[in-house]
């Protein structure tokens, strides 16, 4: 199975406490990177669903937001604390006494007090297992969706190995024949500036064949391709190992092109180096 370190999933779930939202986005990235953004309620959870998302994801920048919307009816009445507000007034009646004129106490002043009013306390356990259970879920999703964006992936970069295989098939059988051209018209050009020494003008010309001979890069590249085919095959976390033999088939091309001795050669190095860029950019995304 080939992931992608793109995608996205959601999920709401209603409790007691509320509605608990779950969403989770992931891009590309070369570790994994988690930003969380938890309601102030809900940070005592946070090491809980980052240790839950680090066992699931391997790679990627994953953005998680979790928030509760508590029930405004349950945060409107919030209970009063009547020892508090007990007090409060004997505190009152005591300085009362000093100040006969003072204007009389405005209660929605006192309710704003703090410790006068206690909000409903959450159910700690319940909303914990319910925020496993639904970021479980959005986990399975997410990773669902990677694997669907995966397998597209995938596909891309077989089509672009068959494409390079097809090329490395065509070129082989034109190496001799355009190496012998080239070797021909050197040596009738050694051979008008020597005027002489065939002996010597041979031997350069073995030198120079050994030089631009491209047939170990070639099977180095063929071997290349059947090495990346393997690995898409087996699937896991292979994002690594495929952006490596990237740069390994690049080098293949470069050196193709930079050996070239007919312009046949030199444009399907361009080839091979545009077909394997394509295949690099898509492996970025790679988990």
């Amino acid at each position: 199975m080939i992931l992608s370190m793109t995608g996205y999933a959601s999920h709401e779930q209603t409790t007691p406490n509320g509605a608990l939202t779950i969403e989770i986005r992931s891009v590309n990235h070369r570790y994994l990177e988690l930003q969380l953004k938890l309601d102030d309620h809900l940070r005592v959870f946070e090491n809980t669903i980052r240790e839950q998302i680090q066992t699931k994801l391997g790679r990627g920048k994953v953005d998680c937001r979790v928030f509760l919307k508590q029930d405004n009816a349950a945060v409107q009445f919030a209970a009063i604390n009547h020892q508090a507000v007990q007090q409060i007034a004997q505190s009152i009646q005591a300085v009362s006494q000093y100040f006969p004129t003072v204007q009389a106490v405005d209660l929605l002043e006192i309710l704003r007090m703090p410790g006068v009013t206690q909000a409903p306390q959450l159910d700690q356990e319940a909303l914990e297992a319910t925020i496993k259970k639904t970021l479980s879920d959005v986990l399975d999703n997410l990773i669902g969706a990677r694997q669907r964006e995966g397998e597209k992936l995938k596909e891309m970069i077989l089509a672009r190995l068959t494409e390079i295989n097809a090329l490395v098939v065509k070129v082989k059988p034109m190496l001799p024949q355009l190496i012998q051209a080239y070797q021909d018209k050197l040596t009738a050009k050694l051979q008008e500036a020597m005027l002489a020494d065939d002996e010597r003008v041979r031997q350069e010309i073995v030198l120079y064949a050994q030089r631009i001979d491209v047939d170990e890069e070639l099977s180095r590249l063929d071997a290349h391709v059947r090495e990346v085919s393997h690995i898409l095959a087996k699937g896991g976390a292979v994002g690594k190992k495929l952006d490596f033999l990237m740069q390994e088939m690049n080098r293949e091309a470069n050196t193709l092109g930079s050996k070239s001795v007919a312009i046949e050669t030199t444009q399907i190095s361009m080839q091979l180096k545009v077909l394997i860029e394509q295949m690099r950019e898509q492996i970025q995304n790679i988990e």
